[in-house]
């Protein structure tokens, strides 16, 4: 699945060059995919543009992790690959008026800061350090590039290289960290032609993300698989207004690849579906009583209304089956994960 796009403004090279250079210059370079005026929304659509409900569980999520932090004086939210700024905004919106006077709102974001943004959000190109309270990176690390090992006709794993109209060509063999973190997260069967993205680079952008807080919860919300439910081609593709597209590194789409989350996870997370996730905060998509619709009409739409917003969060085959990683530093899960 390969195609040449004509992008007057998407970056050229002629030479080819691994899978992780090229992805991190086609999104974050000058002229990168994600420092593009119209938003990653443009492009493709996410839980936070969803439903307010996804909003509103993060910030029920944050008021329980405020209480088992002792209602201090500054709570910290960090919102890992912002956007625009939709969830962070959102999720203000939803505090309680007491926790939001307390809340301090870190975006963070390589691109412009958008304007009419809410003054209360810090915008900022990496995470703070040292601080209290939640970071949520949702769809973030599937868009930490990576390189691709594919197996050739002798049984051994090659690193891809790719050119700027999407062409691949085998490079070296894959060896050095690449092929322990292969060897432990993602053996590939000698089969020419199976393929996986090495997944080492978001593993270590999590652990610096998680070193950022000195107490509190990190979670990455993506999509994932695990060691047991590693797909046999791996999963790189790309997005372009709303459609799936092939993964051509010009700046012109997304280029995107599910993450090995049981990688990224250290000693006393938690992997849940969105679904377990959500429905631990309070997101259920059941239909209101029918009786409703009789005593008050009105309510029993918006009832109904944000049952179908709720179904589509926690949907089988789709949203729901998203993986969420909770790595807690110095707080207990317990607390926060109870309906």
């Amino acid at each position: 699945m390969r195609a040449v796009t004509n992008d007057k403004d998407a970056p050229r090279t002629a030479a080819p060059r691994g899978w992780r250079e090229a992805t991190e210059a086609a999104l974050y370079g000058p002229q990168g995919f994600y420092r593009r005026p119209e938003g990653p929304a443009a492009h493709f659509r996410t839980s936070v543009h969803a439903s307010p409900l996804y909003a509103g569980a993060v910030a029920r999520l944050l008021c329980r992790l405020d209480a088992e932090l002792g209602h201090p004086h500054e709570v910290a939210f960090v919102d890992m690959g912002a956007g625009r700024g939709e969830l962070t905004t959102a999720v203000l919106a939803a505090l309680p008026a007491d926790v939001a006077a307390r809340v301090r709102a870190y975006a963070v974001e390589l691109a412009e800061r958008p304007a009419g943004l809410d003054p209360r959000i810090e915008w900022c190109a990496a995470p703070p350090s040292g601080v209290r309270g939640l970071l949520f990176a949702n769809e973030w690390l599937d868009n930490v590039p990576v390189d691709v090992a594919e197996v050739a006709a002798d049984g051994m794993p090659y690193r891809m290289l790719v050119r700027t109209d999407g062409t691949e060509s085998p490079g070296g063999p894959v060896e050095g960290p690449d092929a322990d973190w292969l060897a432990r997260w993602w053996p590939l069967d000698p089969d020419p032609g199976l393929r996986a993205e090495i997944g080492h680079p978001r593993d270590e952008a999590w652990a610096a993300a998680v070193a950022t807080l000195t107490r509190g919860l990190a979670v990455a919300v993506d999509y994932a698989h695990t060691r047991d439910t590693r797909p046999p081609f791996g999963t790189l593709t790309g997005f372009r207004e709303g459609r799936e597209t092939a993964p051509v590194p010009d700046g012109g789409c997304d280029i995107t690849a599910h993450v090995a989350l049981d990688a990224c996870a250290r000693d006393g997370a938690a992997l849940l579906t969105q679904r377990a996730a959500l429905g631990a905060l309070g997101v259920h998509g059941g239909r209101p009583p029918l009786a409703l619709a009789s005593s008050d009409p009105t309510a029993y739409v918006r009832a109904l209304s944000r049952a179908g917003e709720a179904a589509e969060l926690t949907a089988p085959g789709g949203l729901g089956d998203f993986g969420w990683l909770l790595q807690p530093v110095g707080v207990a899960l317990d607390a926060l994960l109870a309906d």
